[in-house]
């Protein structure tokens, strides 16, 4: 049975209990002033540079992707040019990033389709998106809430694990995942409370030793405890942003 359960089913997903809601608003507003900068962490100037970035971004950190960015779009600034880059280059590119054969070609084949299906341009729709090698529907709701203002929640690995510890969900597929979650929240919302777990999970809520004595969703969080509940031993497992 889910966490949504004081209401009807509709379209395979639980209306969720306005107690639920309530707390999950609650929750999100914390997370909002905790960590009002929160925002996408991938730096990009136009959706092709963060479509690209992205896919570059599966299996490792943003900011390992930030450094080599750079380089690649100096090389390759859009979608032609990346279309018909060697292989090879951008290859020894990428490589730092971490399965740089599969992201190369992933890379390679989404700039092709783009510039033989969509002249060149990153298409501003999820139906179209997921369609390009490489992007599925994190990749696309990433792209659409940062670079076309669509609003689209992201379900990577930290969104994944505290919305199961918030009791938000006991879904494990991330569709359904996005689905159950999407019904606690404004459609308006969803793009920035994607930010806003994920910069907590990076920084507060660890998958080893989440910081929950000095958390300031302690009390409203069915997972307190999981973590060290001494504020001077939880204190020192938070990672800050820095520059």
């Amino acid at each position: 049975m889910s966490t949504l359960t004081a209401g009807a089913v509709a379209d395979g997903v639980e209306r969720p209990g306005v107690a639920l809601v309530r707390r999950a608003r609650k929750m999100n507003r914390i997370m909002a002033e905790t960590y009002p900068q929160a925002a996408c962490e991938l730096d990009f100037t136009d959706p092709f540079e963060l479509l690209v970035a992205t896919v570059l971004s599966a299996q490792s950190t943003d900011k390992r992707v930030n450094q080599v960015t750079p380089v690649l779009f100096a090389r390759f600034p859009d979608a032609v040019a990346m279309a018909g880059a060697d292989r090879a280059v951008v290859e020894d590119i990428v490589h730092p990033t971490g399965f740089f054969r599969a992201k190369t070609d992933s890379v390679l084949r989404l700039s092709q389709e783009l510039v033989e299906r969509f002249d060149g341009v990153v298409p501003g729709t999820l139906k179209d998106l997921v369609t390009l090698p490489g992007v599925g529907r994190k990749t696309a709701n990433v792209v659409l809430g940062n670079a076309f203002g669509v609003p689209g929640i992201t379900v990577d690995t930290h969104f994944k694990r505290l919305v199961t510890r918030f009791g938000w969900t006991t879904q494990t597929d991330p569709d359904r995942i996005e689905a159950e979650v999407a019904r606690l929240f404004p459609r308006k919302d969803w793009t920035q409370l994607s930010h806003n777990i994920i910069w907590f999970g990076r920084r507060r809520c660890h998958a080893r030793n989440p910081a929950c004595g000095v958390c300031p969703l302690a009390r409203l969080c069915p997972a307190f405890g999981e973590g060290p509940t001494d504020p001077a031993k939880a204190e020192k497992l938070i990672r800050e942003p820095r520059g």
